[in-house]
């Protein structure tokens, strides 16, 4: 974990969730403990059905809210899509963009990815920007050469701190119970922040925050959140279970 960066647990919910799991939101809240407050920022990003009421429930809690996905237009015929202007207006903070399903199971390139993060900005949202290697990839070597490319097709120029969140979600540990090993998630994310450095500038590449995603849990998360460059997770199945969600938050707070 990086001392000088504030650490985000993010929590993404997927395409789970109906009204009665704005529970789960509610019990984050009652557990979202001052000592909590002061060490780390929590976000939930739920299905866009429960955004608005999700945004709703958790005013005054200081729990950020965020989509799932955006579309790169702001208005149109568009059946379906949904703008970043919506997902804004819905309540939210933060916009996911890239995500590993999304560029395998609907194709999106990486100047899709860029275009999504670009009109997440000019709804003033934060986009967590996914990046993150197969398992083929990792096996022939080539995950960092990978990633690498994802980030240079996918930030948009001129990104700040306050304007990007960058998550590495190895594909092969996304709902598997893989993770990497520390060394692993190490070197990819001090890749990360070089090739950051490289496209934004070392000041403000030291500064953007990095999560970790891919099988985050109670039992993984301490060692993950004391890797050097992580600063955060992006969580998937743990963030639909409030207890494991919070256990996740506080292996931030050391």
């Amino acid at each position: 974990m990086t001392r000088s960066i504030r650490p985000l647990v993010a929590g993404n919910w997927k395409m789970n969730g109906l009204k009665a799991d704005l529970a789960i939101a509610a019990e984050v809240a009652r557990g979202y403990d001052a000592a909590l407050k002061q060490a780390v920022d929590l976000a939930i990003c739920p299905p866009a059905t429960l955004l608005f009421a999700t945004s709703a429930a958790l005013i005054g809690a200081r729990i950020a809210t965020g989509g799932q996905d955006c579309s790169t237009q702001p208005a149109g015929a568009f059946t379906g899509e949904i703008s970043a202007g919506m997902v804004a207006d819905a309540g939210a903070t933060f916009c996911i963009v890239g995500h590993s399903e999304r560029r395998t199971l609907h194709g999106e390139s990486n100047a899709t990815v860029k275009a999504k993060a670009e009109a997440a900005h000019q709804a003033m949202l934060v986009p967590i920007v996914c990046v993150g290697e197969t398992k083929e990839e990792r096996e022939a070597g080539k995950a960092l050469a990978v990633v690498k490319k994802q980030l240079r097709g996918s930030v948009p120029e001129g990104s700040t701190p306050e304007t990007l969140v960058v998550a590495y979600e190895p594909v092969w540990a996304i709902g598997t119970g893989l993770t990497p090993t520390a060394a692993d998630v190490a070197e990819m994310h001090a890749a990360i922040r070089a090739e950051l450095a490289r496209l934004l500038g070392k000041a403000p590449a030291a500064a953007i925050r990095l999560l970790y995603g891919g099988s985050v849990k109670p039992s993984n998360a301490a060692e993950l959140m004391n890797v050097a460059n992580v600063d955060g997770a992006l969580v998937g199945g743990a963030s639909l279970k409030s207890e494991e969600f919070l256990a996740i938050a506080r292996a931030c707070q050391s």
